[in-house]
């Protein structure tokens, strides 16, 4: 397997730029994901990465290799499309050892390495099935096997299970995430599904408009987003953005929202102008005796736990709570919120104005 360096690369479409100067590591052995809404230039990223298009500008190292301008077949990777791609006219192990046998590998050591595949992917039982016969789980199983009987240096996947119903995607990326740890594969996946990539990734590049946001590890981006772009996107509900015209007092390093008075961390001594709040709904906590108060809108039932929606001077906010707390429609309640789950943003550049290393006091009242 191989470590992945991208720097500074940038796509251009005529006067399109789909991907703007990007850089960032995929190191040996993870399991690397590239997320973000349709358009906004993952898919060509990993195309880049395959040699299926190249780069405008910027250099791809794959295995300390610079590739950029070489094609997918001098770079030793196996790509995994969401679609299949499978030759219906071929059986399972037919479609699993063609590209062994177009290597001309010996046809008794393509037979031993097809079975050595099907047994990891749990396949055996079909391996003389046509394609067109299986279901979309397998076939996907079967495609995997195609991409990994080669033992490339990577793998390449456009969104591999956007194809399948939500049960079975979901039962697909356990079986990727621990053939991925099975086989220490360097593995690069492209996904719009935000939950995916949280469940599967041990990293995460989030793009938007063809530049990154973020990069890191599924739990950084989480709990401290770089823009509100992220702070929305990751999050199911999303995190809540309050805005309010708070000018910092450099003095006090504090900036008022409503009845709630926040500490500033001396990173943003200077800023002022329209500041936006953010809290994820899990953190929002409900206390009749807090001054910050909002009315509550509505309630979505979730089984153990429920959706909270409340008025507040700011804007509305989602809280979390468990399915017991007693919470009635049309009923004014205070809201406390822990100081140490909150991001600032700046409202017109969207970016995030602290840092998990630089934490402000939150006061009640």
């Amino acid at each position: 397997m191989a470590q992945i360096i991208i720097e500074n690369v940038r796509k251009d479409f005529g006067s399109f730029n789909a991907v703007k100067s990007s850089s960032f590591t995929v190191e040996d052995g993870e399991f690397f994901m590239l997320l973000g809404p349709s358009g906004c230039g993952k898919t060509t990223t990993l195309r880049m990465m395959a040699g299926l298009e190249l780069p405008t500008s910027g250099e791809i190292y794959i295995d300390g290799e610079e590739v950029g301008q070489k094609p997918a077949s001098q770079r030793d990777i196996a790509f995994v499309f969401q679609m299949f791609a499978l030759y219906p006219h071929m059986n399972v192990g037919k479609n699993i050892s063609y590209p062994l046998l177009s290597q001309g590998m010996p046809k008794a050591q393509v037979k031993k390495k097809v079975h050595e595949i099907a047994e990891i992917l749990g396949i055996t039982e079909i391996l003389n099935k046509p394609v067109g016969s299986l279901s979309g789980g397998d076939r996907q199983r079967v495609a995997l096997g195609r991409a990994i009987v080669r033992d490339p240096k990577a793998f390449f996947m456009d969104e591999p299970l956007g194809a399948l119903d939500a049960e079975f995607r979901e039962h697909m990326s356990e079986e990727l995430r621990a053939l991925h740890d099975r086989i220490g594969a360097t593995t690069v996946y492209v996904t719009h599904d935000q939950l995916e990539a949280m469940q599967m990734g041990d990293k995460i590049v989030v793009m938007n408009h063809g530049s990154i946001e973020q990069f890191g590890v599924p739990q950084d981006i989480y709990d401290w987003p770089a823009s509100k772009f992220v702070a929305q996107f990751l999050g199911s509900p999303p995190m809540n953005l309050l805005e309010f015209n708070g000018m910092v007092d450099i003095g006090a390093k504090q900036v008022r929202m409503g009845d709630i008075t926040m500490d500033i961390p001396p990173s943003l001594e200077g800023a002022n102008g329209a500041l936006s709040f953010g809290i994820r709904p899990e953190h929002v906590k409900l206390d009749d005796s807090a001054r910050y108060r909002g009315r509550v809108k509505a309630v979505e039932y979730l089984g153990t736990t429920q959706i909270v929606l409340l008025d507040t001077p700011n804007g509305v906010l989602k809280a979390r709570l468990p399915s017991s707390d007693p919470v009635t429609i049309g009923a004014t309640t205070g809201m406390i919120f822990d100081p140490r789950t909150i991001t600032l943003f700046d409202s017109q550049t969207g970016k995030a104005l602290r840092s998990q290393a630089n934490q402000g006091v939150l006061t009640h009242g």
